[in-house]
């Protein structure tokens, strides 16, 4: 277990964030009640002072949600394969010697949540939005999907531009369609919905009878349009909260040191919290 006992979530906006309640639910699991994981309002601008400002002998990691996830790489010493595939950093670890490095749990985080519901191969694939998190989707959905090919669907075919190397690197056949065409998504056999809340709206009453599986990552407010009819028509949804938890268990484990062994306790920890927090909102 590593000494130093303070983590936190940085973004902004951050007032919204999950993170919290899930990191010390964990804690409180592992027997690690001493920890503490706050929050913190951090844009680009701000984010350089904040991390030379951190005194490391007692801080273990960051969790960094938007704007920070590209902005943070060119302040870190070292970053992981599977962030610098896809140009994203969730995570910030702090060494002994005093250096950054950057991690993205979240590619990792989609994965486990997928295999958690049984989805551990598929045909093809179909991501709508453009951002950080598709990209992590990409990676995810690399080890996936067996044809090697993902169909995205962009409002602006300016983002597309920005997963095309992103792809590349993963090997995958990126096919790339205007918004207007979104609704054709719908009939993939596994549908990751990465825009901003309620953008996915329109598509709601296309669904009429899904053929897979939807990933929506919104967590709040739950259920999405999206998730309420795909749900309703009798398909499987998978939430944001499945790839908020995930991804944050596998977080806690890399700042503290946890015992992999112990994840499943950690998981289910989380979702209690994280299920009860939303339930209050």
């Amino acid at each position: 277990m590593t000494t130093a006992y303070r983590a936190a979530v940085l973004g902004s906006p951050i007032a919204h964030s999950l993170s919290p309640v899930l990191h010390r639910a964990a804690y409180q699991r592992l027997g690690q009640s001493g920890r503490s994981y706050e929050a913190f309002d951090v844009d680009e601008a701000a984010l350089p002072g904040f991390l030379g400002g951190l005194d490391l002998t007692q801080w273990c990691g960051l969790s960094l949600t938007m704007p920070l996830k590209r902005a943070v790489m060119p302040l870190l010493d070292a970053v992981s394969e599977t962030a610098l595939t896809v140009e994203a950093v969730n995570t910030v670890l702090f060494g002994q010697d005093g250096a950054l490095s950057g991690e993205n749990t979240d590619v990792p985080g989609f994965v486990a949540a997928f295999a958690e519901r049984g989805i551990t191969a598929a045909d093809t694939a179909a991501v709508l939005g453009g951002g950080a998190t598709a990209a992590s989707a990409l990676a995810a959905l690399s080890s996936i999907v067996e044809g090697g090919s993902v169909d995205i669907y962009v409002r602006s075919l300016a983002r597309a531009d920005e997963l095309r190397p992103v792809a590349e690197r993963l090997g995958i056949e990126l096919r790339v369609h205007g918004w207007d065409g979104a609704v054709t998504a719908l009939a993939s056999p596994l549908v990751v919905n990465t825009t901003p809340a309620g953008a996915a709206d329109e598509l709601a009453e296309s669904v009429t009878k899904p053929v897979g599986t939807l990933f929506d990552v919104i967590y709040h407010p739950w259920p999405t349009r999206l998730a309420a009819a795909w749900q309703q028509a009798g398909g499987t949804v998978l939430g944001g909260l499945d790839l908020l938890i995930h991804q944050a268990a596998l977080q806690v484990e890399l700042m503290t040191g946890a015992d992999p062994a112990q994840r499943d306790k950690v998981v289910a920890a989380m979702r209690e919290a994280g299920s009860a927090a939303l339930g209050e909102r």
